[in-house]
């Protein structure tokens, strides 16, 4: 396949399934890390079996074929891309560049949208045994608040809208009826 700037560095991609491509280059598996606050990505992919090329580079954006961002894998056949904004759906495009800096000719184009960051809890002591339950996540998600004693059966024992300051707070009343008590949220759709 002839490169942008002419050269010929002899791989070229074939879509196979949702999730991979295979070919001499192929963006095969896409990992996330949704624990993290900062979205991140992580792209995997087949090294060329053209003895020129030196190295890869990954470009992305926020709409198909116009890629404002850049990240050099150097030699490596993975990158992963922090930074990623939740919710967004982002556009994966990779080329192979040889000695001279010259790059091919696009991959084929993965899409995949970053999921959206789970509402996360801390727990602390209020007086009269209760405890405070902070939901933090974004503004205006409904989360039902699940509380159990073995974690095989959950309840519900309320509701969290989260507010425009990032938070809230849910006060459980009874948890001085338990000896023990966990909790998570359960996004609302």
């Amino acid at each position: 396949m002839a490169g942008r700037n002419g050269v010929v560095l002899g791989w070229s991609l074939r879509i196979v399934g949702l999730t991979r491509v295979l070919a001499a280059i192929a963006l095969f598996a896409l990992l996330y890390d949704p624990v993290q606050a900062s979205q991140s990505i992580t792209l995997i992919w087949d090294r060329s079996p053209d003895t020129n090329v030196m190295g890869y580079r990954v470009y992305y954006g926020v709409a198909s074929r116009t890629y404002t961002n850049l990240v050099s894998a150097g030699n490596a056949t993975n990158v992963t891309i922090f930074g990623l904004v939740d919710g967004a759906t982002y556009y994966f495009a990779a080329t192979a560049y040889n000695l001279l800096g010259l790059e091919s000719d696009f991959s084929y184009e993965i899409v995949d949208a970053v999921p959206t960051t789970v509402a996360r809890l801390q727990i602390r002591a209020a007086p009269a045994g209760q405890f405070i339950v902070t939901v933090t996540g974004p503004a205006g998600r409904t989360n039902d608040i699940l509380a159990t004693q073995d974690f095989k059966t959950w309840t519900k024992i309320g509701t969290a809208i989260v507010g425009a300051g990032g938070s809230m707070d849910f006060t459980d009343t009874n948890a001085a009826s338990f000896l023990w008590r966990f909790y998570r949220t359960q996004q609302k759709p």
